[in-house]
């Protein structure tokens, strides 16, 4: 597997591919996690089983997603393109999905959209033949001139199996550039969804959905929900650490601890879900994580700036990084008596100090 240098991010004059630099160096290199909130995910703890009668070795963490077959439910998120620096991580975290059998999902395509010459910067298909993959758009967009057309151009553009819709009223609210006008979205949306070939799944960016608006969305026929709640990268730090304006940087660094956290609002919307995939993301940190996740409903886990990060050192760093949040994952399965999946969603899990069963 090639390794490749530290990306070293250079100051350009274009305002959108700036901005995509901006959010990269942001990310790496401040202190932009959520303050004063956490995933919640600390608050339950499995049952151990001290005599599982399973083999390590044969935990099948394999499960099917929009026909797409994935070595584990692991999701390389949403998080970057549209600037030079944005392609080569995006190819970095496309080989170690490749590698892995994960999947994966590209950042915003606006940029690649409005500005074709950097669309490369989305493209991974050529070492990433076989991944589930997501393209990507901002819901806020539909307000603002886009529709089916650019929908099924992000989708066209990068191969893509499935869209994201991503929902970040907050990040644009604190954003320099930020789009402000909302109303009207939901009735888009639905048209958006009735017209596009591919699965369209909803997700936030790191506040959380509600159980009240997953009911909403699943009546306009989404084929899915990614709840990105609280306790991890915070939107509105980063926009604060781009922010000029004194007065918007402390409005944005008033909500550094604003959203659902991650675990509550993946129990709020699986309970509304019924059948259909909902992915948890927002701050799963390592496997264990991801196995609560999993017992609490998630069908799928997303992972964004730990694999940055190591997107950011070269591939095989990506690729030893998740190995281990699939082990973690593995080792939590055999330790709560789950040869499977199917299995590890039925596993005893309690709420820690009293130790009472969660039901959900």
């Amino acid at each position: 597997m090639a390794k490749a240098n530290k990306l070293s991010l250079a100051p350009v004059s274009d305002g959108t591919e700036t901005r995509k630099r901006e959010h990269i160096e942001t990310v790496l290199n401040s202190n932009v996690a959520a303050k004063g909130v956490t995933t919640g995910f600390e608050m339950f703890a499995f049952e151990h089983c001290a005599l599982p009668e399973l083999d390590l070795d044969n935990i099948d963490l394999s499960i099917t997603v929009f026909d797409k077959k994935l070595s584990a439910p692991i999701l390389i998120s949403s998080m970057t393109g549209g600037a030079a620096e944005g392609g080569v991580i995006n190819r970095r975290l496309a080989e170690c999905a490749q590698e892995l059998g994960l999947a994966m999902g590209l950042g915003s395509q606006r940029a690649g959209i409005e500005r074709p010459e950097l669309s490369d910067t989305y493209k991974v298909r050529d070492i990433a033949p076989n991944i589930l993959l997501f393209a990507n758009l901002g819901a806020v967009q539909l307000n603002y001139g886009y529709g089916v057309e650019q929908a099924r151009r992000a989708v066209d553009m990068i191969e893509a199996d499935a869209l994201f819709i991503h929902l970040n009223p907050l990040q644009e609210a604190v954003q320099p550039e930020g789009d402000r006008d909302w109303r009207g979205i939901i009735g888009k949306l639905e048209q958006l969804v009735l017209k596009l070939d591919v699965p369209v799944v909803v997700k936030e960016v790191g506040s959380g959905l509600s159980g009240k608006l997953a009911k909403t969305l699943i009546s306009i026929g989404v084929a899915g929900m990614d709840v990105a709640g609280a306790g991890g990268t915070s939107w509105s730090e980063v926009e604060a650490n781009r922010q000029s304006d004194p007065l918007i940087r402390k409005v944005a660094h008033s909500f550094a601890g604003w959203g659902i956290p991650t675990a509550h609002s993946l129990i709020q919307v699986h309970r509304e879900a019924e059948s259909l995939p909902v992915f948890a993301s927002g701050g799963l940190r390592n496997g264990i994580d991801i196995a609560k996740a999993i017992r609490l409903g998630a069908t799928m886990c997303g992972v964004a700036a730990p694999a940055l990060g190591a997107a950011d050192e070269d591939a095989e760093i990506v690729t030893r990084h998740m190995q281990c949040l699939i082990e973690e994952l593995k080792v939590a399965a055999f330790c709560t008596g789950s040869g499977n999946l199917t299995e590890l969603t039925r596993a005893p899990l309690r709420r820690v100090n009293d130790w009472s069963a969660v039901e959900v």
